[in-house]
């Protein structure tokens, strides 16, 4: 005798970064435990493959995963993660007063939100005589996963994902798309560039969206009352 099929609901959300909505599903319990086991196990590859697969799968095959900025991945693992397991949930913190004692906090997820600083652009001026400027996109899965690592701070690792995220270079009325150029080519663009138009592209990445959500704690030992703020798939997913 055939089991009976089990339904799971949708929902919609929409992405900082689209107008659109999009159509998502909850975890299957096969689906939360191949994320979780990647994230456990701290390797990149594996963390970037089970998200790829579980987000396809939720999302019903209808986004281009690895072409969506690191913060909407963020998101939407966050929110589908709330539909399957609740919206609110308990983390254990470190109070900051102290800086050893631990307490639980409980987050509403479906409050969590991307947070995006005023002054953020992705437009940078290098000569405003000449009209000379660069347009970056935001780091995205596919660039994680050539190998490009956005949270190494080495020289080489650094102008990898800056070159990697260049959508175009523009002068004047002229447009240079990255595409038509080779990765060499863009590495010696940037290296010519001045420190300040290089400090504009380093303050691109530093305020780029996130996901965060700041809360209050209160040290059971002391009493004293600190602000601790999750950011990041790794703090919303204990």
């Amino acid at each position: 005798m055939a089991l009976p099929i089990v339904e799971t609901p949708r929902y919609e959300c929409t992405l900082a970064s689209q107008d659109t909505q999009v159509q998502y599903r909850p975890f299957l319990v096969k689906e939360e435990k191949i994320l979780l086991m990647a994230m456990e196990s701290k390797d990149n590859n594996e963390i970037i493959n089970a998200t790829k697969e579980v987000l396809k799968a939720c999302t019903f095959n209808e986004l281009d995963i690895e072409k969506l900025p690191m913060f909407d991945i963020e998101y939407l693992l966050l929110q589908i993660r709330a539909k399957s397991v609740g919206e609110k949930s308990k983390f254990k913190v470190i109070c900051p007063d102290d800086k050893q004692t631990a307490t639980d906090v409980e987050l509403d997820l479906s409050e969590v939100q991307v947070q995006v600083e005023d002054d953020h652009t992705n437009k940078i001026v290098i000569d405003e005589k000449r009209n000379l400027g660069i347009v970056l996109n935001y780091p995205s899965l596919g660039i994680t996963k050539a190998g490009f690592d956005v949270n190494k701070s080495d020289a080489d690792s650094t102008f990898n994902v800056i070159c990697s995220c260049i959508d175009h270079i523009y002068e004047g009325d002229k447009t240079y798309p990255a595409k038509d150029s080779t990765l060499k080519e863009l590495k010696e663009f940037i290296e010519s560039i001045t420190q300040k138009a290089f400090g504009d592209i380093k303050k691109f990445f530093e305020s780029a969206p996130q996901l965060r959500h700041t809360v209050e704690v209160t040290n059971p030992k002391t009493g004293v009352k600190s602000e601790v703020t999750f950011k990041g798939l790794q703090d919303f997913f204990q």
